[in-house]
């Protein structure tokens, strides 16, 4: 095997994190990669590196036999897909910073990895400077993972931070995080989830062998959090967050979902702040692991970036042990969570819906409960994503079959039913 394989690299895209991997590389002359050509839309716009290596014909850099190494960090989902296919039947080497992409490719992505022999990496596209994709290959590669949690969206963490801390309201903490460059003009894929639950999707598949598509995840994201449900979670000394979160049930199966979650001050995504990622992974004897650090940004994700190309000296590949060496977990619908509603009006909430009831408060205009629902019914219904409806997971929120008819059991018996 040759450890010092010369790289020469083909670049698409020069936005942010083009950019910042083109000065990443500039800096690290130790790595042996050549930045050969730089593939842009639009050749009007002014660029800080020379004009040679710029083109706009993506076949200059797909047919170039002296290209080995396709880098793609464009936003354009479709166009992504193609330029990565077509590197890939070339016989290139890819590193990719889509989410989206991989999210809506994956199974096409995986096939065309074993057909042709070549690594795809993309670790920057998870969280950006957390090397959670490597972990999860190489040190959880066990069957013991019990669950793993994360805070996978910089912005959306960005503007809670902001209500939390600040007292600032959903609209103001917003304006702040596109002034800063946290939030894209049209934030709705941060701020709706959608983000968050294309990244959780191809997590799904190294924690756990699990390969679906996006929209069959149960995820929302923290549009309808009003300051009210910050000053509650204050009462009670936690925070919110939008957190990815999968866990191994009794039964094998995997429960796995992206909400906004309370969270108890102790937790360790308690302590991710602002534009910053945080992972908790616990598994059956190295118990619980947390990694942190910046999710969003030029140079933390062109860092990421650079990590990928480096490891191809090394002729390194994801295994998908977890898909291909194991027996690959199933997700579930079959368990319960405990959650926080906050509503308008009383109309609104199908109150047959729940398990139980455990807390109701309706003095202010602003009403709220604590209940019990079965997983299902958040995923067949959309009642708690209208209507200015508010829905935030409890510290600890799933409860299984088991757990659930010993609660159902204790919460009569307190009602003097049983």
């Amino acid at each position: 095997m040759d450890t010092h394989k010369q790289l020469t690299i083909g670049l698409f895209g020069f936005g942010v994190v083009g950019e910042g991997l083109y000065k990443v590389l500039q800096q690290t002359p130790s790595l042996k990669a050549n930045l050969k050509k730089v593939c842009i839309k639009n050749p009007g716009k002014k660029r800080n590196a020379p004009a040679f290596l710029f083109t706009t014909d993506k076949d200059e850099l797909l047919n170039d036999p002296e290209i080995n190494v396709i880098v793609e960090v464009i936003d354009d989902a479709n166009a992504a897909f193609e330029i990565v296919s077509t590197a890939l039947k070339n016989k290139k080497d890819v590193v990719s910073a889509s989410k989206k992409m991989i999210a809506e490719h994956l199974p096409a992505l995986l096939e065309l990895q074993e057909k042709t022999g070549q690594s795809l990496l993309y670790e920057s596209a998870a969280c950006a400077s957390i090397p959670v994709i490597r972990n999860l290959e190489e040190y959880y590669d066990n069957d013991l993972l019990h669950s793993i949690k994360a805070i996978v969206n910089g912005s959306t963490n960005f503007i809670l931070t902001k209500m939390f801390e600040e007292g600032l309201d959903f609209k103001q903490a917003l304006i702040l995080a596109q002034q800063l460059g946290f939030a894209e003009s049209n934030p709705k894929l941060d701020v709706e989830g959608y983000d968050a639950v294309n990244k959780w999707t191809f997590l799904l598949t190294h924690a756990y062998g699990i390969i679906e598509a996006p929209e069959n995840i149960l995820f929302n994201g923290i549009q309808n959090i009003q300051a009210g449900d910050a000053a509650v979670a204050k009462s009670k000394n936690q925070q919110i967050k939008l957190v990815a979160q999968a866990k191994k049930l009794q039964n094998g199966k995997v429960a796995a979902f992206v909400l906004p979650q309370f969270i108890q001050a102790d937790d360790h995504l308690a302590f991710v702040k602002n534009e910053y990622n945080g992972v908790v992974i616990e598994s059956g004897f190295s118990d619980k692991q947390f990694f942190y650090g910046k999710g969003a940004g030029s140079f933390p994700t062109a860092s990421a970036v650079l990590s990928d190309i480096s490891a191809l000296r090394y002729q390194y590949k994801y295994e998908y042990k977890k898909l291909y060496h194991h027996i690959p977990h199933q997700l579930s619908n079959d368990v319960y969570l405990r959650v926080y509603i906050s509503f308008d009006k009383l109309d609104s909430i199908p109150h047959d819906r729940f398990e139980w009831i455990e807390e109701w408060y309706a003095h202010e205009e602003r009403k709220y409960l604590v209940a019990v629902v079965s997983f299902s019914e958040l995923k067949e219904n959309n009642w708690w994503r209208e209507n200015n409806t508010s829905l935030i997971l409890a510290a600890d929120p799933v409860i299984e079959d088991i757990e659930l008819r010993k609660l159902r059991k204790k919460s009569l018996e307190l009602a003097g039913i049983v």
